[in-house]
């Protein structure tokens, strides 16, 4: 192992103890599993069968009806786990201790969104299996057209909506701010552009994301160029983030 890799083994390792040991980051990263089984569960064992029973409604894009609220624990951890290096000269610390910017963002990057995907993927999972328990003779299974897609797609979504908040927040410094901004945008502002014009609002980070959810999506996208899309946005918010770290002075 070269001197080089020895290095960024040791960061990501630093980081992923900073992510474990920060309360306030820990918790957001839990309530990504814990908000969406608790919600899907809830979901499907009182109204999920006459949601079905709808002659409009989707069974599939039903089921992850609790993405929703998983999408804004997934925001507070990106948010937080960034808003954290900025608290108390803690960023100052970091990098006396990694001076290269590049590796000790690129290395909380990776952490949070390795994190992010793989809490993601297990609450995808298990808010889909408990779910379908409550929905009788409507019930759907892994096997059905699209499920095992969206259950993949949907660990997928939350981490790129996580590394999303953090790109924002290593940029506006400040997770408060990020929340005031996304939470908002998707309870609210997205469903008016879509209201509006749906085809714009197709390419809005969470509609086009969503689409992986969808068993036949409608819009101009499909599930998998739907989700790229959202990566596409992510990319765009860790580039501006990665900008702030290595140009301002701390």
């Amino acid at each position: 192992m070269t001197m080089s890799t020895h290095t960024a083994v040791a960061v990501l390792r630093s980081e992923w103890v900073k992510a474990r040991s920060v309360r306030a980051v820990h918790g957001s990263l839990t309530a990504v599993f814990a908000v969406t089984v608790a919600v899907s569960v809830l979901f499907s064992a009182t109204i999920g069968q006459s949601e079905v029973d709808d002659l409009d409604g989707e069974p599939l894009f039903s089921a992850f009806y609790a993405l929703n609220f998983g999408q804004i624990a997934a925001i507070a951890f990106g948010a937080t786990a960034l808003s954290s290096e900025f608290a108390g000269g803690a960023l100052r610390v970091s990098l006396s201790a990694v001076p290269r910017r590049g590796l000790f963002y690129a290395s909380k990057m990776a952490v949070l969104g390795t994190a992010a995907l793989i809490v993601g993927e297990a609450a995808g999972f298990v808010s889909f299996l408990l779910g379908q328990l409550f929905m009788g003779e409507f019930a759907i299974g892994l096997g059905d057209p699209g499920a095992l897609r969206a259950v993949l797609g949907s660990g997928v979504y939350l981490a790129l909506m996580a590394l999303f908040a953090a790109g924002l927040t290593a940029l506006l410094r400040s997770a408060v701010a990020v929340m005031s901004i996304l939470v908002p945008f998707i309870l609210i502002v997205s469903f008016v552009v879509g209201d509006v014009s749906a085809g714009v609002a197709d390419f809005l980070p969470d509609r086009a994301g969503q689409a992986i959810l969808h068993e036949t999506p409608t819009g101009s996208l499909g599930p998998w160029s739907g989700l790229a899309v959202t990566a596409a946005w992510t990319a765009a918010a860790l580039l501006a983030g990665w900008w702030a770290i290595r140009t301002r002075d701390i």
